[in-house]
């Protein structure tokens, strides 16, 4: 379906990354959930990342989120040499400070826990990474560092929290939607 979409010639692209966003309803979560990009980007570039989120504020916009909050996953919250989803985390925010990225509030690295649950900083207490961050624990949007890490994130949503997911491709000239198989 995406070879034609992708066609430099005869095919739907922009100047934007073409990205793909899971629209979640998680049973147990108050919001639903955008989660990107878990199926087109395999290892995406920080180049790619930047297009990836500005993609999926746009779609927040369009569903009616003013101010989408953008959590940057890693498996840490602290940005570490040694681990590349932290420093791309820090730079993506970074350039949403700098005006690369406008509409959402963005914050990472974060990991998971910290993303999604108001408790968590209650749990872990005060120094927790994270703590007074207007993201955390409020997430629209989660950024996953690679397809291998969203496609699990989202099978896991699915399958343990019996959450509902639709897939939709964005940064064509037109949204497409993708059937998820299962």
């Amino acid at each position: 379906l995406l070879h034609p979409v992708l066609d430099p010639v005869r095919g739907l692209r922009t100047k934007r990354r073409v990205s793909h966003v899971y629209a979640m309803e998680v049973p147990r979560h108050p919001r639903p959930l955008l989660i990107t990009d878990a199926g087109i980007n395999v290892a995406p570039t920080l180049a790619d990342k930047r297009d990836i989120v500005q993609n999926a504020i746009d779609l927040a916009h369009a569903l009616g989120i003013e101010l989408p909050r953008v959590a940057i996953l890693a498996a840490v919250e602290t940005v570490s040499p040694t681990i590349a989803s932290t420093l791309d985390a820090a730079a993506l925010c970074k350039m949403a400070d700098r005006g690369q990225i406008t509409g959402g509030l963005l914050d990472g690295p974060l990991a998971f826990d910290n993303a999604v649950t108001d408790d968590v900083h209650d749990r872990l207490g005060p120094q927790t990474p994270g703590n007074g961050s207007a993201v955390a624990g409020h997430a629209d949007i989660l950024v996953v560092p690679d397809l291998e890490t969203g496609t699990m994130l989202v099978q896991q949503l699915v399958s343990l929290a019996d959450a509902d997911a639709a897939g939709i491709v964005l940064g064509a000239r037109v949204p497409i939607i993708l059937s998820t198989g299962s």
